[in-house]
């Protein structure tokens, strides 16, 4: 042990010694030597205790038991016998083999013409509780403390300025005392659960201070307060400011959740909403988004912007969402509208440059007081424009009482300028700052390309719309075989529009083609597709070809097609091109259908008892594959029987599997006969109960109810191969014409039916027939024979005896064909009804 006598002494030592853990003595020090009178001879390798005069005291032994410092006074024996208090201070070092030895720090307290007994370690001990007392009053963290009653007994500087109240009121009294309610309340509970467990806990909450005007956030550590023998004493409370960092994580939440719920959908005025909702109520007390008019109407915004100087010529805009975080609709334009010149967004449309300002400032004041922002000349209405309230004086302005804090920030994607967005503050809440101002230009970035991309997309998909629409039959043709009607609904905005098509085709014998297909994808290409499949198909049908037949050829043309897109498009790049069909003839004279599908859905045959069921025809290969058969069936139809003709999406759904949508339809058909449209729309409720909602898919949908025609309208004769049988055949179909009073064709058609029996006289065998067929709106005029060689039209010259025929029979008649029949061919000529008045 080293000793220090009077500091002031030259020879002034302060006692030190050291004790291994076994208690033994291993150093001693000169100045101990003097302090007790002990040799180190003496002392050294014998045990410590044999120095005391009087047992250690229990918190030096606790200490000593714990490996713990420890500082007191002792009763040491001198050299001479007597006793000695000696003032020590004891330190534990561990050794590596987790030994513990103890250095000793002494002073005499009692010692002739020496400073008062201690007084250099009183002063150190008076040094260091001040600067604990320094360290807790000034400290930057919020500090109170609380006795084992939960009352105040001390806070510092830091919790009294939070406080907003001298210390002297709250001391002695309880926190829920003080500040009743939330969130103390909850804090009271926790120190008394700290002081009852003896654990620290902590709490991180969101409010406002009572000594502060606006809510922050804060972490709150409770710490239990112990003694030296390890029992709570009272309760610390320490407040550490989180706010910018709570702030921090909020905005990259914010970031995140509008990447996640903005652009869900390829809509403009959905995208816009989007933004607003995003960031109404927890950014901003009020959220407005106006995009250009051109925007809206999927057209180009280029040049719609104000220039440089911020003058809003031509800078036409619709507020299209609004979205208050508190009660209450703020004033807004209706319509179309434009800013003022040199407002805030009318500068920021023209540079595309965000901007912060505050209420007060001068160009806020202006903006909101001015008359400014006119609707210009000869804008069109937009029908689907939201409906808001009328607007302040000048349009989009915000109420300026209403205001503490704007955010003007354009929505801009690609280098171009769509709209502005607005993010306002009420009075009473944090004003934005710049760290807010980049958060909004993060959003409106993120939202600007949405918009663009959903922008971009209306426009193509109203192009393939108008494609589409435009190569579908705009009415269905009139005719005699079938009652018609349909519906055809183009997939929602995320599809995009696809090839679903449907067609009534007119056939020679008052015969009937329907058809409808399906080509694979979405968007002008598919669009594209089936407009040249349904080309192909009337092409085709006004061969008369079977259904097989005509299947096989459109499936040869389904093929080239994907060799002339794959010959055309980038290398490494494949584009699919197929396609479904189903072709139905029906035959109202002999009431027979003829259907072949290409990896279609079967249609539904509805008897006219209201029986409904799907049609067993062979299903055939898609259109695309090549070089696979199609079969053709064939069956007889009573009069009144309803054909069902759809595509996939009609019965396919997210929601259910295809078997549920195909019982659905034939449910929806099931039933006694109704009107068509009135079916149709029955077929369309069952099927898609959530309309007006877009489909997933594109839908086509054509019914037909057959007709047919009865021995009154149709009149057939078998004529020998004669020359003679020419004279019986004119006459046969003037005394039927006399029959259905149309007399007025008597002429042409005893003309049709001499050219048509001399030539199958003349170049044909037999059997020949004769067959007029009066429908609606015509009369046809056929002969049929076994040859199947089909005649041409030729011009003669003047010096040849023939070849005039079928040029007056084509120059007499609205149309006329060659149909090839399993037993020869068909040569069939038309004629309005309406010449015959």
């Amino acid at each position: 042990m080293h000793a220090y006598a009077d500091p002031h002494s030259p020879t002034a030592t302060v006692p030190m010694a050291a004790v291994d853990a076994e208690g033994t003595v291993t150093l001693w020090s000169p100045a101990a030597r003097q302090l007790l009178g002990h040799a180190p001879g003496e002392v050294i390798g014998r045990p410590a205790a044999g120095l005391l005069a009087a047992p250690l005291p229990g918190p030096a032994l606790r200490a000593l038991t714990r490996s713990a410092p420890w500082s007191g006074v002792l009763t040491a024996r001198h050299h001479d016998g007597g006793a000695v208090r000696v003032t020590v201070r004891a330190h534990p070092c561990p050794e590596g083999d987790g030994r513990v030895q103890w250095v000793l720090l002494g002073a005499a307290p009692e010692e002739a013409g020496a400073a008062e007994p201690g007084a250099e370690l009183a002063d150190a001990a008076r040094k260091d509780a001040a600067l604990k007392e320094w360290a807790y009053v000034q400290s930057p963290v919020a500090t109170a403390v609380y006795d084992r009653d939960l009352r105040l007994t001390g806070a510092n500087g830091e919790m009294l300025r939070l406080s907003g109240r001298p210390e002297e009121a709250m001391l002695g009294l309880r926190l829920t005392e003080v500040f009743p309610g939330a969130p103390f309340d909850e804090f009271g509970r926790l120190m008394a659960e700290v002081l009852r467990t003896g654990e620290a806990l902590r709490r991180d909450t969101f409010f406002r201070a009572p000594g502060q005007s606006r809510e922050r956030a804060w972490a709150t550590f409770f710490t239990p307060l112990k003694d030296g023998d390890g029992r709570v004493r009272g309760v610390s409370i320490a407040a550490i400011d989180r706010t910018e960092p709570h702030r921090a994580r909020e905005r990259l939440a914010m970031v995140n959740d509008a990447g996640a719920r903005i652009g869900t959908t390829l809509d403009v005025a959905r995208t816009a909403a989007e933004l607003a909702d995003v960031t109404a109520g927890g950014f901003a007390d009020l959220v407005t988004v106006d995009l250009l008019d051109a925007v809206l109407r999927s057209g180009d915004p280029a040049g719609t912007a104000p220039d440089g100087d911020g003058r809003p010529d031509g800078a036409v805009l619709r507020r299209t969402a609004a979205r208050p975080g508190r009660d209450g609709l703020p004033a807004g334009p209706q319509g179309a509208f434009s800013y003022a010149p040199l407002s805030p967004p009318a500068e920021a449309l023209a540079s595309g440059r965000a901007s912060l300002h505050r209420a007060d400032a001068a160009a806020i004041g202006a903006w909101a007081d001015g008359t400014g922002g006119t609707v210009p000349p000869g804008t069109p209405a937009l029908t689907d424009a939201p409906a808001l309230p009328e607007g302040p004086a000048s349009p989009g302005a915000p109420d300026r009482n209403g205001t503490h804090s704007v955010l003007v920030v354009p929505l801009r994607a690609r280098g171009t300028t769509l709209g502005v967005a607005l993010f306002v503050r009420h009075p009473g809440t944090e004003p934005f700052d710049a760290d807010d101002l980049l958060l909004a230009e993060e959003i409106a970035a993120r939202a600007g390309v949405c918009v663009d991309n959903a922008r971009r997309y209306a426009a193509e998909r109203s192009v393939a719309l108008t494609l589409q629409r435009s190569l579908l039959p705009g009415r269905l043709p009139e005719q005699a075989a079938v009652e018609v009607t349909s519906r055809y609904l183009p997939a929602g905005v995320q599809a995009g529009v696809g090839g679903d098509w449907f067609d009534v085709i007119p056939l020679s014998g008052a015969r009937v083609a329907l058809v409808v297909g399906d080509v694979v994808g979405h968007g002008l290409q598919a669009s594209a597709v089936m407009g040249r499949l349904r080309a192909a198909v009337r092409t085709l049908a006004d061969l008369d070809l079977p259904p097989d037949e005509l299947l096989t050829h459109l499936d040869d043309l389904v093929v080239q097609l994907a060799q002339d897109e794959a010959a055309e498009g980038v290398p490494g790049t494949v584009r699919e091109t197929g396609a479904t069909c189903l072709y139905v003839v029906y035959d109202p004279v002999s009431r027979s259908c003829v259907l072949a599908r290409a990896g279609h859905p079967a249609p539904v045959l509805v008897t006219p008892g209201g029986a409904a069921r799907f049609l067993d025809i062979p299903g055939g290969p898609p259109l695309g594959l090549g070089g696979l058969p199609f079969e053709s069936t064939e069956l007889q139809l009573p009069e009144g029987s309803l054909l069902a003709l759809y595509t996939d999406g009609l019965v396919e759904g997210h929601d259910h599997d295809i078997g549920a949508g195909l019982d659905g339809l034939r449910a929806a058909l099931s039933g006694p006969a109704a009107p068509l449209e009135r079916t149709c729309d029955a077929v369309l409720d069952a099927l898609l109960p959530r309309r007006p909602e877009r489909p997933t898919d594109d839908i086509a949908l054509l019914l037909a109810r057959t007709r047919a025609l009865d021995a009154s309208q149709v009149r057939s004769w078998d004529l020998p191969a004669e020359r003679s049988t020419v004279a019986d055949a004119r006459k046969f179909a003037s005394e039927q014409l006399t029959a259905w009073g149309l007399e007025e064709l008597g002429f042409t058609t005893e003309l049709v039916v001499s050219e048509l029996v001399t030539n199958a006289v003349r170049h044909a065998y037999a059997p020949i027939r004769l067959r007029l067929i009066r429908e609606r709106s015509s009369l046809i005029c056929e002969v049929s024979d076994a040859s199947s060689t089909s005649p041409r039209m030729r011009r003669a010259r003047l010096t040849d005896e023939g070849g005039r025929g079928l040029l007056l029979v084509a120059q007499l008649t609205e149309r006329w064909g060659t149909r090839f029949t399993a037993d020869g061919k068909t040569i069939w000529a038309e004629q309005p009804l309406a010449a015959a008045g």
